[in-house]
């Protein structure tokens, strides 16, 4: 059974940083694709950055240069560092990943984890 879990989402001032972090179980990340997600409740998801099981990283135009992606491969876990954080950030996070390569569609999701930005 797969299961991942966000975590670190927190009230964070305009302007300020937080690191999300995404913890697995039952997939291994060396070896698969992941992401990070964000929604605005009753919105789609928008895709923040994208990982290949080749480790090859995308970051949406919108957060290219204040967030970054980084993993802990003897933790499992995969984090997103969000920094100058503005209003717009303020979203629910999502950190989906697939076995292997991406095919189109994430095999797995987490439950997310809010991050509110206070200006």
């Amino acid at each position: 059974q797969v299961q991942l879990v966000e975590s670190g989402g927190g009230l964070v001032q305009a302007g300020g940083s937080l690191r999300l972090s995404c913890a697995a179980s039952g997939i291994m990340f060396t070896s698969s694709s992941v992401a990070w997600y964000r929604q605005v409740p009753g919105k789609q998801r928008d895709m923040v950055v994208t990982v290949t099981n080749t480790a090859l990283t995308r970051y949406a135009d919108s957060v290219k240069g204040r967030f970054t992606f980084s993993r802990d491969s003897a933790k499992n876990t995969v984090y997103l560092q969000l920094n100058s954080v503005t209003p717009d950030d303020t979203v629910v996070y999502y950190c989906p990943a697939s076995s292997g390569a991406f095919g189109g569609r994430w095999g797995y999701w987490g439950q997310g984890t809010q991050v509110p930005v206070s200006s």
